[in-house]
């Protein structure tokens, strides 16, 4: 898996920076200041792209971060053509994920799990969905889905990742869905997000030592933490 050359000395300078924007974001939500969420959203994803390049990372693990990153900035408009445009992109990060992965066999029992569960989320979710996005919003779910079934190629921590990326936008569907919300609903929407895309980074920067471990194809670098 082709990596980039890396700048180590930034890498701890950019973790430290993307965990205070993630706190400032996060307490943000939970407070209601608005400026908070508008300021430090556009930075949350990116300050973890860079600190993955700067640890010389995969280039898939950077695009899937940074078409998160775009994803996140065209959800901020609020507007029914920048959430497909959003969700476009995150599909692409999704790809990028699943490329990472390799062709690394996993177990089915879990792969028939995500699929009971996302067979049975969409049931749920059909009829509240605006008809203009039960299309769409299901191609995404089942590319997601995949994705957090792969991910556990990587390891625990990928698996983790995986399965919080599947929740926090399991949160965001029963919005558009009018169905009961948590309280402090985006601040969970958030937090999941932020350690699923965390957990990935990781997860595809070093899996964990007690790992079944990656088959050829999927990136392995024991040695590099973040």
């Amino acid at each position: 898996m082709t990596r980039g050359a890396g700048a180590p000395r930034l890498v701890r300078p950019l973790l430290i920076a993307f965990v205070a924007v993630a706190a400032v974001h996060l307490v943000g939500h939970l407070v209601g200041i608005q400026a908070a969420h508008v300021a430090t959203k556009p930075l949350l994803v990116l300050l973890l792209a860079a600190c993955a390049a700067a640890r010389g990372g995969p280039r898939l693990l950077i695009a899937a971060l940074l078409c998160g990153w775009v994803g996140d900035v065209l959800l901020m408009l609020d507007a029914e053509p920048a959430f497909l445009a959003g969700m476009g992109f995150f599909a692409a990060g999704h790809v990028c994920y699943l490329v990472l992965f390799g062709r690394a066999p996993v177990r089915p029992v879990t792969g028939l799990a995500y699929a009971v569960v996302l067979v049975a989320f969409v049931v749920l979710l059909w009829p509240g969905l605006p008809a203009g996005l039960r299309i769409p919003l299901t191609g995404y779910s089942l590319l997601l889905t995949a994705m957090a079934w792969r991910a556990g190629v990587l390891g625990r921590y990928a698996a983790a990742g995986g399965a919080l990326f599947l929740v926090s936008d399991a949160l965001i569907a029963t919005g558009l869905a009018d169905l009961p919300q948590f309280p402090a609903h985006d601040f969970w929407i958030m937090l999941t997000y932020l350690a699923a895309q965390y957990l990935l980074t990781r997860g595809a920067l070093g899996p964990d030592e007690d790992s079944t471990g990656a088959a050829p194809g999927a990136y392995r670098e024991g040695s590099i933490r973040i």
